[in-house]
């Protein structure tokens, strides 16, 4: 099996403390690790269309030195035209890094068990690992992230999974409000609360909008219904409609706190105009972070 970074948690505590240090050292002197991966061959493979993560994790490869070999869903067939394990062992023969966006994680699993590359989840139904890199690179920026009071307020979705691991992993404590039968499943929670018990953080679900924003000092959210949940989208606003992210939920956290959102973002459904363009939102350094995190990433994997 591949070296992998198919959830937050294929990385130790102390491996995601250095890609995360890496990421912010590389922000601030990108030169230095220009043409590190000179002669790199990434895959970099798109089940679903993406904005941020074909641009960062193109422009990080580039940066780097190494090359990106850009593959699309119609011109691989994954499970499809071509067994996925089969696809794994052809392109480990050609590629040095499989990085992969794709709908079912269970894909991904025998992608890494097939291959000797690393794997890294670019995204799944599961999880988003490396979204959850660049959110605590964002928080790292604005506060130290042991002690953070970090509430997410929306769909239990692979966002909100991988979030809580990385929260729990660094000693964050982090709430997740959802509506009623939204919440993230008992083995993703449990998940995320065995590692906060190892850190000194905690992860607290609740349905109600108050006791997850009260002194908070982050407020994140995501869309009501993600890609491949468009039928839904009627029942999700009506579900979703007391938790929008407005000015009066922003002032219920801390003074301080920032706005976080993964994007893209429905303005004016889960979350205000007025704080997405609010002097706390953080949401473009944290689109930015992407790129960087995904360097750092990169990195940390091929590294000899």
């Amino acid at each position: 099996m591949s070296a992998q970074f198919l959830r937050v948690s294929d990385l130790t505590v102390d491996g995601l403390q250095r890609v995360l240090d890496l990421a912010a050292a590389v922000k601030v002197h990108p030169k230095s690790v220009a043409g590190a991966r000179l002669g790199t061959q990434v895959g970099l493979f798109f089940e679903k269309p993406s904005t941020r993560t074909r641009v960062s994790s193109e422009v990080a490869v580039s940066h780097l030195g190494a090359h990106a070999v850009v593959l699309k869903a119609d011109e691989v067939g994954l499970g499809k035209r071509e067994a996925v394990e089969d696809v794994a062992r052809v392109l480990d023969r050609y590629l040095d890094v499989l990085a992969l966006r794709v709908f079912d994680h269970s894909n991904l699993v025998t992608i890494a068990e097939h291959s000797k590359a690393p794997v890294i989840n670019l995204l799944s139904d599961i999880a988003h690992p490396c979204q959850a890199l660049a959110d605590l690179q964002t928080v790292a920026e604005n506060r130290p992230l042991p002690g953070t009071v970090l509430c997410y307020i929306g769909d239990g979705n692979n966002v909100c999974n991988s979030l809580m691991v990385a929260g729990a992993m660094t000693g964050m404590h982090v709430r997740v409000v959802t509506p009623e039968g939204y919440a993230p499943s008992a083995d993703e929670i449990d998940r995320a609360s065995r590692l906060a018990a190892d850190s000194g953080g905690s992860i607290f679900v609740t349905e109600s909008l108050a006791e997850g924003t009260d002194g908070a000092d982050v407020i994140y959210t995501d869309v009501w219904a993600s890609m491949g949940q468009e039928t839904e989208a009627a029942e999700r606003r009506d579900a979703f409609a007391g938790y929008q992210v407005d000015e009066k939920v922003l002032a219920s956290a801390s003074d301080e706190a920032i706005f976080l959102h993964c994007l893209p973002a429905h303005r004016g459904e889960e979350v205000t105009h007025e704080v997405m363009e609010h002097q706390r939102s953080k949401v473009f350094d944290q689109a930015e972070n992407r790129m960087h995190a995904f360097k750092a990433l990169l990195l940390h994997l091929t590294e000899a």
